[in-house]
């Protein structure tokens, strides 16, 4: 008896993630829990082309500035390894020529580093809205109308797959207009989750996402969208969420950058994205705000 007991408790621990049976009937009524997209909303305000750009742009920077914990990487890739330090020397160069200092490079925050490539930054602090807890400011720099100022992490289900117990009373969870469903939540079991897929990805030092958005110390700056508050009506939204598919010859190398990951590794299909994009220039100090999405009750 003892020994069956224990074998059925052993099953129910390595399965109960998976464990669906209310998943149905429960998702209406925990509707209140995820930001709502309608399939009718207007997806793309940039071309998936820029999206791509300016994260190849900013994660290259990143990786450049952590070179010296990149050498098992590029010990498994002698053609990105030529090509980043050919990077590197016009970087070493150009940081000579903008500091008596000839020490070698100058190691930057990750903050410093999106400053310096995409001109701002963006950090978590308390909201400027009553009752919100933790907004997203622009802590320095600008940013240009029609820039990704933000990225939405955390792992990605399909329609069909479980995500019953990791959506109640859980506000992280944001749904794309085809039904995908992204949980950004940093706690509790949606982390669990998230970190358990993230370890069953990594081939030896090549990691396929981010962990780091689990932590206070980021290593992509941009993977803070789960915080930005749902616009109200003293203040405007000035940020949009945009889907983005990460494509197949993004560089394998910089998949250490992405805040994202599936749920179910056997699906060929490209990595889900959601990233937030300016709708208008957008001053330092200011807190982002998002709309296209209704929070339903």
């Amino acid at each position: 008896g003892d020994a069956m007991l224990r074998e059925l408790r052993r099953r129910w621990r390595s399965y109960k993630y998976r464990f669906v049976p209310w998943l149905a009937l429960n998702l209406r009524r925990q509707r209140r829990t995820l930001r709502y997209v309608p399939e009718s909303s207007q997806d793309k305000i940039i071309a998936d082309e820029d999206v791509f750009e300016t994260l190849l742009k900013t994660f290259k920077a990143l990786f450049i500035n952590d070179f010296s914990r990149q050498a098992d990487i590029l010990a498994l890739l002698p053609e990105a390894k030529c090509q980043y330090l050919e990077l590197l020397a016009v970087e070493q160069k150009r940081s000579k020529a903008n500091s008596c200092n000839s020490q070698g490079l100058h190691v930057f925050s990750p903050e410093e580093v999106l400053f310096n490539t995409l001109g701002f930054t963006v950090s978590r602090d308390r909201s400027s809205l009553v009752s919100a807890g933790t907004g997203v400011f622009v802590s320095k720099g600008f940013v240009p109308k029609g820039t990704i100022v933000s990225m939405y992490p955390g792992t990605v289900y399909r329609k069909h797959e479980p995500i019953f117990f990791q959506s109640l009373g859980n506000p992280f969870i944001f749904r794309c207009i085809d039904g995908v469903l992204i949980d950004g939540n940093d706690k509790g079991l949606s982390r669990s989750v998230y970190r358990s897929c993230s370890r069953r990805d990594q081939l030896g030092p090549l990691k396929k996402s981010d962990e780091s958005w689990l932590t206070a110390t980021l290593q992509n700056p941009l993977a803070v969208g789960q915080y930005v508050n749902n616009c109200s009506h003293e203040k405007a939204a000035n940020v949009y969420y945009q889907e983005f598919d990460v494509p197949g010859h993004f560089p394998v190398e910089l998949k250490q950058y992405l805040p994202n990951i599936v749920y179910s590794h056997d699906i060929e299909s490209h990595l889900r994205c959601v990233v937030l994009v300016a709708l208008r220039d957008i001053n330092q100090g200011e807190e982002l705000f998002s709309n296209y999405y209704t929070v339903i009750s």
